[in-house]
């Protein structure tokens, strides 16, 4: 009997140290598991997911963790253009920059690159890509070029569709230098559904332009550009040997400007809402100083 009362005794101390089974739902853990309430399944589920999407945006440039976890639950591969950018910025920056010859473009056009890593694009580069790869709008073009035509509207925007379609573009946003230049190109990318976070135009009065223009050496050894006011070479040698562009003279700069002149207010006129003026006579830092603050502030 004594015996019986002990063996009574520890069977209900052992049970004391066990959790007894949910009314509600059967414990399936298996032996040795730790059962989980519902909840902290579902909490746990969706960090792995949340960690998951961070790290797929974070290694491909996209964003924060605060970013990657806002991307809805049912997609799990979000895209560039869903996914906002460190900082707030938008993921691939669409940039238009425009101003005279001898404006400055292209040296902001390098400092714009390297900071937000954009696809710098020209037009002659863009048409020249276009008939080496050999596409149908490439040897479209490809004909008026090689008979010393202009190459028409239709066909230029052919060559900036299919050049802004590419895979670089989509991902890493692109930066058209000079173009649109007139109104009818301006319509024809809105009609392609062509559209740009910001519109830069640097603005230098005409005397300005020409004396830079003019003054413009090149040496045909490194291809390297100087002025002979604001940036001489120190080299006699080099000095010797530099020559000037046939189109450098102040006469043919002139038609140049008055043709730039005559389409400039009208393609700034389709960016209304997105451009923006930059004072192009100031020191090229504190040119870019001002562009990049305009970008910064158009992508947030």
């Amino acid at each position: 009997m004594k015996s019986i009362l002990s063996i009574a005794v520890l069977i209900s101390s052992a049970n004391a140290f066990f959790t007894q089974p949910s009314a509600v739902a059967p414990s399936t853990a298996k032996a040795g598991e730790t059962r989980r309430h519902p909840t902290h399944l579902n909490a746990s589920k969706n960090r792995r997911k949340v960690a998951s999407r961070t790290t797929w945006s974070e290694a491909r440039g996209y964003g924060t963790a605060t970013s990657a976890a806002a991307v809805s639950e049912s997609d799990p591969s979000p895209s560039a253009a869903d996914v906002v950018g460190v900082g707030g910025r938008k993921a691939a920056p669409r940039l238009i920059i425009a101003g005279a010859p001898a404006s400055g473009k292209g040296t902001q056009c390098e400092s714009i690159k390297a900071k937000y890593g954009v696809v710098h694009l020209s037009t002659g580069d863009m048409l020249r890509a276009a008939v080496s790869a050999g596409t149908d709008v490439g040897m479209r073009a490809k004909e008026y070029m090689d008979s010393g035509r202009l190459v028409p509207d239709e066909v230029i925007i052919g060559v900036v569709k299919e050049r802004l379609n590419s895979p670089d573009c989509a991902e890493s946003g692109w930066l058209l230098d000079g173009f649109p230049r007139t109104l009818e190109q301006a319509n024809a990318l809105a009609e392609a559904g062509v559209s740009a976070d910001c519109f830069i135009f640097l603005n230098v009065p005409d005397e300005i332009l020409v004396e830079r223009v003019v003054g413009r050496r090149t040496d045909p050894v490194t291809g390297k550009i100087y002025h002979m006011t604001f940036s001489p070479p120190d080299d006699e040698e080099i000095l010797k040997r530099l020559e000037q562009r046939s189109d450098d003279t102040e006469e043919k700069v002139k038609v140049r400007l008055g043709q730039f002149h005559a389409n400039v207010e009208a393609v700034r006129g389709s960016y209304t809402d997105i451009a923006v003026e930059v004072d192009g006579t100031q020191r090229p830092e504190e040119v870019s100083a001002m562009i990049m603050k305009t970008i910064d502030a158009a992508l947030t």
